[in-house]
């Protein structure tokens, strides 16, 4: 449900979700470190992170919520609205950028008629710029959904994975090899 209206979601973890979330405590000495696997698991759980779900972090850490939604705004791969299964974070960062990623991301969000924020006509994807994903070498790059990245993009490539996505196939992993940065 929208932040604006009226959210009738029961926000509590479960008892095996509570056993991980202790596991992460365990690793701490403090337990305000198990902020960000927990707001994992709670995004886990309801998709995005509402208020209700970071109120529910903070009664599970014992930490003000104003501590927790900090942690969850600062970081992108925390989604503070409601978003399709399949989110692309495009890198149009210098290197992507001059690469491609623009032209890669509009020829995305052409392909599947966005809207101006980014989300698909069909509902199932959303797309939005990425600041540096760390695979400047092989870029433009993108990360589907805080799992998979994509190489190499182009036009030809993400409209490709796009309609493996609504076949329901994902992206395989592909082992990327550094380079050897001595020898350029």
């Amino acid at each position: 449900m929208a932040e604006n209206g009226t959210d009738h979601t029961e926000y509590a973890f479960s008892e095996a979700e509570l056993q991980e979330i202790k596991a992460h405590i365990a690793k701490y000495p403090d337990p305000k470190s198990a902020v960000m696997p927990t707001l994992w698991i709670a995004q886990r759980k309801f998709g995005w992170l509402s208020k209700g779900a970071i109120q529910l972090v903070a009664d599970t850490l014992n930490l003000s919520y104003a501590h927790v939604y900090g942690v969850a705004s600062f970081y992108t791969m925390y989604y503070k609205k409601p978003v399709p299964k399949y989110v692309f974070d495009v890198c149009t960062c210098f290197a992507c950028g001059e690469l491609g990623g623009d032209e890669t991301l509009k020829a995305a969000m052409d392909y599947t008629q966005c809207d101006k924020d980014g989300f698909s006509a069909d509902g199932h994807f959303y797309f939005r710029h990425a600041e540096c994903l760390g695979a400047c070498d092989t870029g433009p790059v993108c990360q589907i959904t805080n799992q998979h990245y994509v190489h190499s993009l182009d036009k030809d490539k993400i409209i490709g994975v796009i309609d493996d996505l609504r076949r329901g196939v994902e992206p395989s992993f592909v082992s990327i090899p550094l380079t050897d940065q001595s020898k350029i």
